[in-house]
């Protein structure tokens, strides 16, 4: 960033990506009893809203379970990027996690391959998004 012909240097990082979803409690026993992910937090605003963050082991970026409200908000559950790859899971032992996600019956919609960038899978989560699970090559890690 420049300001005033000086360069600044900003420290970001994305904490959470926000995730539309149908129930808060189905939510979390697929992320947290399927996938394995931590309940970071879960606090209750309202009779009908929560805050509800969730996040693989070791993951400094969170996913915020946001309970969809309103007709344009349930029309995106399962869909919220048109069909592609939304989220990006990487992983230290591809084997290990994807037999984790064929003994939680966790659908797969393109088995794995080995790429230039590593082994990678295509999964969708109780919603229909799309997730890759990845283990990136030694070089990219």
């Amino acid at each position: 960033m420049i300001l005033k012909n000086k360069v600044i240097t900003l420290k970001q990082q994305i904490s959470h990506i926000a995730l539309v979803v149908n129930e808060y409690d189905e939510a979390i026993s697929f992320y947290r009893d399927k996938l394995g992910f931590d309940l970071i937090e879960d606090t209750f605003l309202s009779e009908i809203k929560r805050w509800v963050v969730v996040r693989p082991k070791g993951s400094q970026c969170s996913l915020l379970l946001a309970k969809a409200v309103g007709e344009e908000q349930l029309s995106r559950i399962g869909n919220q990027t048109g069909g592609r790859v939304f989220l990006f899971l990487y992983t230290d032992n591809f084997e290990r996690d994807y037999q984790n996600l064929l003994t939680n019956n966790i659908e797969i919609t393109r088995p794995p391959s080995k790429e230039s960038y590593g082994t990678v899978c295509v999964f969708k989560d109780l919603y229909g998004n799309l997730w890759d699970l990845i283990e990136p090559t030694p070089a990219l890690k």
